[in-house]
């Protein structure tokens, strides 16, 4: 089982160097002057120059690319003595603990250091540590919504065998999976939060913490969480529905069914006991890689409703050209993205022992 998890890891780490590698490639060919964004059109070309060697832009491609990856890593090499030098260990831009010196060269082991927004000025880290947790709640609650009601419907589904209920799940789950969020973001608005507003109390706009009506202060404001979860968590549950219902089917139909059937187990135990742990394994799979999308899927659904997280912030920097701030977004999104699936190919292994010499 550990070779199993050392052989996911490297993966996940292979997988990570070239997310790396194509966002440096992507953002770096791209049309657009940082230190004309950051100093304005008029700025003297002294201070486009100084802004363009601090950013490390007058430096070779390459070198810019071995930069990045240094900054990334989380132990890295630096010059500690000279101040011009690329790879100058500075304070206001790194938060580490040095390793060892050897000559001028400093090891250390740091935090990534994403660089710099190019409107703001401000740490990448320090604009997506106040947006990401408002993202993570958003796509959390909407996967737990999606796997709860769907693991439900979807048994209901295949044990039931209600013609008009199995159909009228399956235009559902057709349906869930067609409308794109954006689309469906507006239309939940629309209804449950202007057409049926004094039934619901629900607002179409607002964040996690809210403004008061003085002005003196914010409060949590948990309903207008229910809307965009809902929202976000429609095409995932369409999904599981589906996976749940087809992998229990397939299951019920198994020997051993069967078996327990004759010795006279009730439907309840037959179905919980014993079917459903081996029909959940897809749906675990499918749940994981969904919950990975909708932390880069609810940048539509958090713009419609001004949820500020990392939606509002991604479409800010793509309308400001800000790419410090994109890029960042990027790789955080990939690395949760790797850890989820490494996470998940080991539950499932545990699962399905199987799976570890495949």
């Amino acid at each position: 089982m550990f070779g199993y998890i050392l052989k996911r890891l490297f993966y996940g780490l292979l997988v990570l160097f070239g997310v790396i590698s194509v966002v440096f490639l992507l953002f770096n060919v791209l049309p657009g002057d940082p230190a004309r964004m950051m100093l304005g059109q008029r700025a003297d070309m002294a201070s486009v120059e100084a802004i363009n060697h601090d950013l490390g832009l007058d430096q070779p491609m390459s070198k810019q690319y071995l930069g990045f990856l240094n900054d990334l890593s989380p132990i890295s090499v630096h010059n500690n003595i000279n101040t011009d030098s690329y790879w100058f260990l500075d304070d206001e831009k790194y938060s580490y603990t040095k390793l060892f010196s050897v000559a001028e060269q400093t090891y250390v082991i740091k935090k990534p250091y994403l660089r710099r927004s190019y409107q703001s000025k401000r740490k990448v880290s320090e604009i997506l540590a106040e947006a990401f947790p408002k993202t993570i709640l958003l796509a959390t609650v909407s996967i737990i919504f999606a796997t709860i009601f769907g693991v439900f419907i979807g048994i209901l589904v295949a044990v039931k065998k209600n013609v008009f209920f199995e159909k009228t799940a399956l235009i559902f789950s057709v349906l869930g999976m067609s409308i794109p969020s954006f689309f469906a973001a507006i239309l939940m608005a629309w209804v449950f939060a202007f057409l049926l507003a004094d039934v619901t109390g629900l607002n179409m706009f607002g964040s996690l913490y809210t403004v008061d009506d003085y002005g003196t202060g914010e409060y949590l404001s948990l309903r207008n969480l229910i809307l965009p979860a809902i929202t976000l968590g429609i095409r995932p549950l369409a999904i599981v529905v589906e996976l749940t219902r087809s992998s229990l089917l397939e299951v019920l139909s198994q020997d051993y069914i069967r078996t327990a059937k004759a010795k006279g187990l009730s439907k309840y135990r037959i179905v919980m006991g014993h079917a459903l742990k081996n029909a959940m394994n897809p749906v675990i799979t499918a749940v994981s890689g969904w919950f990975a999308s909708l932390m880069a899927g609810a940048v539509f659904v958090e713009y419609v409703f001004d949820w500020k997280g990392v939606g509002v912030v991604i479409v800010d920097a793509l309308e400001k050209y800000d790419f410090p701030v994109i890029m960042g977004s990027v790789l955080i999104i990939s690395v949760l993205l790797v850890i989820l699936n490494i996470f998940v190919d080991v539950f499932y292994a545990f699962l399905d022992p199987r799976i570890r010499y495949a």
